[in-house]
């Protein structure tokens, strides 16, 4: 199982104020849903009823959440929403153990997977800022060995245009990674993989999502800062935005704090190396609830580091999403040169998804990543232009026809603000020619949802396109 968007989307300093909604409902735990609302920006709600007062969306959008986790299989699931005019609005769903009755909370931890790679190009932005290194520097000037190491710059690891191949795709790394999943990985160890092939491309030639570029990445920074990369990200980004719920583990620690649920994959890492879509039957199967997915809560996700390997809450990505895109972790300058480096995926396609910096785009006007690892998927995404906030985290890495399921629930979320139609222009971080396709979710009429933004705040609507 490769770490793509696999990896592919809050924090104390805004946490929610948290109170009660909807009642308890009378179905399994895989299907109720408990929601949270910040009464202090319901739009509508007037001080002295907003505390039980609901956005007009959620009931929109709530259903929307159960009838497409139930089509997929998804066990459990949080959902934070927060809109400066329309208002916030966070809900759980589902259970954090299949088959069991034990809802999942708010608090509850998640490996977030490849939105990690957003945190290490952040500090490698920081030390571009600080002199200590420039986007133009050839790699070679900080690592030996590396195949195009003096034509590869440190801007095209971030963007994913380096051309080295990603160790995560070695079939003998995936069996490695099945049959001894408590292994403890070094970053030397993945790049010895990745270095063992030849190159995929001549640098700058073409995007390609690589793990490979962000670990190098990672030992940059702690060759240059002097400490550890973990340090680093704790120093520069987690305590100054008050993350107090997220971490980068050592590599040896596989455990998940407490409380957090079960993390589940279908498949094996050998069987996704070239797709996450299940064969038939056991598609069908999947689908039917007779094949259950893989309990991969604890297999070691060192395989991951700086790529793919840190732990956080809804909360903390939703303050952490915010930063990341309207700015706070970085200068004026160099933050409008991260935005205006996203570029789409697929040239030809100005629709599809883009992705730049260690920073991705999803439709016309959500930025920021998504995260999948075995186990789990999140995507957290902002649109600078409304400051419209969506963070989603599952336990269910992908769902059973191969798609992200974080990103499933996205598609199905957007048009209620952006009108039918809209969609995330596929996934930046997904299989390249594996047959996954971005897909808009089918909805009964009595849960297609309308435009709640008004006219001059959505976007116009962007047809459905390939996953690049």
């Amino acid at each position: 199982m490769r770490l793509h968007c696999r990896l592919a989307i809050a924090g104390t300093a805004v946490a929610l104020a948290a109170v009660t909604g909807c009642g308890s409902s009378t179905e399994p735990a895989q299907n109720s849903s408990s929601t949270t609302v910040d009464a202090s920006a319901s739009s509508g709600a007037s001080a002295s009823s907003g505390a039980s007062a609901e956005p007009a969306y959620a009931a929109t959008v709530q259903p929307i959440v159960e009838k497409l986790m139930k089509d997929n299989v998804i066990p459990g699931a949080v959902v934070a929403i927060e809109s400066p005019t329309q208002g916030n609005w966070s809900a759980t769903f589902g259970t954090r153990v299949i088959d069991e009755d034990q809802p999942v909370t708010l608090d509850d931890y998640f490996r977030i997977g490849s939105n990690t790679k957003t945190m290490t190009s952040t500090v490698i932005l920081q030390l571009v800022q600080e002199g200590r290194l420039a986007l133009t520097d050839p790699v070679s000037t900080f690592r030996d060995g590396v195949p195009n190491g003096d034509r590869i710059t440190i801007e095209q690891l971030s963007d994913m245009r380096s051309g080295l191949y990603s160790y995560s795709f070695d079939p003998q790394f995936n069996a490695t990674l099945d049959n001894d999943p408590q292994k403890v990985w070094t970053p030397d160890e993945l790049l010895d993989i990745a270095f063992s092939h030849p190159v995929n491309f001549a640098p700058g030639e073409r995007f390609e999502y690589s793990n490979t570029n962000i670990v190098l990445l990672g030992l940059i920074i702690e060759q240059l800062t002097g400490e550890s990369a973990a340090d680093a990200f704790q120093e520069r980004i987690f305590e100054p935005l008050g993350l107090s719920h997220t971490s980068l583990p050592a590599a040896a620690d596989a455990s998940i704090p407490t409380p957090h649920p079960q993390g589940y994959s279908f498949g094996t890492n050998v069987s996704t190396i070239d797709t996450f879509v299940l064969p038939e039957p056991q598609q069908s199967e999947a689908l039917a609830g007779t094949l259950k997915p893989n309990d991969e809560t604890d297999a070691n996700p060192s395989w991951t580091w700086t790529a793919g390997g840190a732990i956080s809450t809804t909360a903390d990505m939703v303050t952490y999403v915010k930063a990341l895109v309207g700015g706070g972790l970085l200068n004026e300058d160099m933050q409008k040169q991260r935005l205006s480096s996203i570029q789409p995926t697929d040239p030809s396609n100005p629709d599809a998804a883009g992705y730049g910096l260690g920073i991705a785009r999803f439709g016309p006007s959500l930025i920021g990543h998504d995260g999948q690892i075995p186990g789990y998927m999140t995507v957290m995404v902002n649109d600078p232009k409304t400051d419209l906030t969506i963070v989603i985290a599952t336990n269910l890495a992908t769902v059973p026809t191969g798609e992200g399921s974080a990103l499933v629930l996205l598609k199905g979320i957007i048009p209620t603000f952006y009108g039918a139609g809209a969609d995330t222009g596929g996934n930046p971080a997904g299989v390249p020619s594996s047959g996954e396709t971005s897909v808009q979710p089918t909805l009964p009429p009595s849960v297609v949802p309308p435009p709640v933004a008004p006219p001059s705040v959505a976007p116009p609507p962007v047809a459905p396109s390939p996953t690049p």
